[in-house]
């Protein structure tokens, strides 16, 4: 897949660079050149399907690997599959895909990728941005992102980790549970139901966090379930963190962690 979509961006007017004796043919006398491809994460802006959009929910990504292999989110469920590179076209082979249970609308959008994202696909790129379309004319479009730093960057907590375990959030309360670090040592968020703030020291791939202020709001069960799970990870503790591209996971040293996105 990574060839196949790397062979496309050649051909696609990404860039300028002074030439000579190689021009790009129209007179300009520039030689085309282009981002690289493989090691980036392509975020998911939509599908459209039968001619409707379908907005893709935050997190929602493909990875391509230099072997052939595309990885990813749909939004809730990660997935990865096998690509077969004929020409300009990529031919998705069924893969695997978890299967934590998700908003009714997240769901609805993981079966419009999951589908488009199968079978026989052309590939177009322009710049920082890649559509593939499939042989009925569906389309997937995709961008490039950077990856994202730890400080400065607004964390959508997506799911809770026990051990080597992932688990998805309350139901109902998908969107309620951010985290933000300050440059200057701070932390702030919501835990689902109520806001804290406090102090974050990093030191490497550690963050130790000192005892957190919250506001005291009585909410639903969902959110305070999810609240309470959260304050494993967050209060007082020394975690761990790592950062793949625009994905973050928190560690406990008991083993107690979350997962987030950065939010779009």
């Amino acid at each position: 897949m990574a060839v196949s979509v790397l062979t496309l961006l050649t051909l696609a007017a990404c860039g300028t660079e002074s030439g000579s004796g190689s021009g790009s043919g129209d007179g300009s006398g520039t030689v085309r050149s282009t981002p690289p491809v493989t090691g980036v994460r392509w975020g998911v802006d939509s599908v459209t399907v039968g001619g409707k959009r379908s907005a893709a929910p935050a997190g929602a990504h493909v990875e391509i690997g230099t072997k052939g292999r595309a990885s990813g989110s749909y939004g809730c469920n990660r997935f990865t599959a096998e690509v077969r590179i004929d020409g300009d076209a990529l031919t998705v082979e069924p893969g695997t895909t978890t299967e934590m249970g998700c908003e009714k609308d997240i769901q609805r959008f993981e079966t419009l990728m999951s589908r488009a994202f199968s079978g026989r696909l052309t590939a177009a790129a322009t710049d920082k941005k890649l559509t593939l379309t499939t042989a009925k004319g569906d389309t997937i479009a995709l961008t490039s992102q950077p990856p994202a730093p730890l400080t400065g960057t607004d964390w959508r907590i997506t799911t809770l980790l026990s051990g080597s375990s992932v688990s998805s959030l309350p139901a109902g309360t998908e969107k309620a549970a951010r985290i933000a670090f300050g440059k200057d040592g701070t932390v702030h968020g919501t835990l689902g139901c109520n806001s804290f703030r406090g102090k974050a020291a990093v030191n490497g791939s550690a963050v130790t966090f000192g005892p957190l202020v919250t506001t005291r709001k009585m909410c639903p069960d969902p959110e305070m379930r999810l609240e309470r799970a959260l304050r494993q990870v967050l209060d007082g503790k020394r975690t761990t963190y790592r950062i793949d591209r625009r994905t973050l996971s928190l560690t406990a040293q008991g083993g107690k962690g979350l997962g987030a996105s950065a939010a779009e």
